[in-house]
């Protein structure tokens, strides 16, 4: 099987040397490593790589530059998995990242490259065509959005269970963690599915939809 190609947007030398290092142990293959927005744009253009790994703040303002430029990729190469590092939970960047298409998308915090296994099993599920949620993101979003009345109306092992899939966990990943069986879990998502009133069709990505309903004012 051929390595995913990951490009790598960080300023920080000693951190960008650092993911690109682990990156290639764990069997990517490092596209090119950049320390700003206009450079990681420049990079994709040239040479589109499978997935982008990105900080959310970069130079010359230390605001949102990476993540306005992992929205361009998005908007101009969405055949490109981007995954988006802050140092912060914010809100708002990870609305902004979800408010698409959120196939092959993703929205870490720093802290969880320590834990490398669940950040290249992140990496590789958003190359494949997933999405990652940090948890704490997702802990986050979800205490603000249990004042929302659709997702008032769901128990608490649906919202254990929305939390779990907000996190890109597979049916029987939930159903691991939550130490029930592969059924239940689907019986619970029906009953997610049916009190947010996300109808089934074809093109809708209902998981999707759900875990955006945590991210609506």
């Amino acid at each position: 099987m051929t390595a995913a190609r990951v490009t790598v947007a960080e300023d920080s030398v000693l951190l960008r040397e650092g993911l690109s290092r682990l990156l290639t142990e764990a069997g990517f293959e490092i596209a090119d490593a950049v320390g700003d927005g206009e450079a990681l744009l420049r990079s994709v253009a040239a040479d589109r790589p499978d997935v982008v790994l990105a900080d959310v703040r970069m130079p010359p303002t230390h605001s949102d530059e990476g993540l306005r430029a992992a929205l361009v990729i998005r908007n101009r190469w969405p055949e490109v998995a981007v995954l988006v590092l802050s140092q912060y939970v914010e809100e708002r960047y990870a609305t902004e990242l979800l408010a698409g298409d959120t196939r092959g998308v993703g929205y870490l915090l720093k802290d969880r490259v320590a834990d490398v296994e669940t950040f290249v099993e992140a990496l590789h599920r958003v190359r494949a065509g997933g999405t990652a949620l940090d948890p704490e993101v997702v802990s986050q979003i979800f205490a603000r959005s249990r004042r929302a009345a659709p997702l008032a109306a769901l128990t608490r092992r649906e919202r254990d269970v929305l939390a779990l899939m907000a996190e890109g966990r597979s049916n029987a990943g939930i159903a691991a963690e939550l130490v029930v069986g592969e059924g239940a879990v689907e019986k619970h998502i029906s009953g997610i599915f049916g009190k947010l009133a996300l109808p089934a069709a074809p093109t809708d990505h209902r998981r999707v939809l759900a875990v955006l309903k945590y991210l609506e004012d």
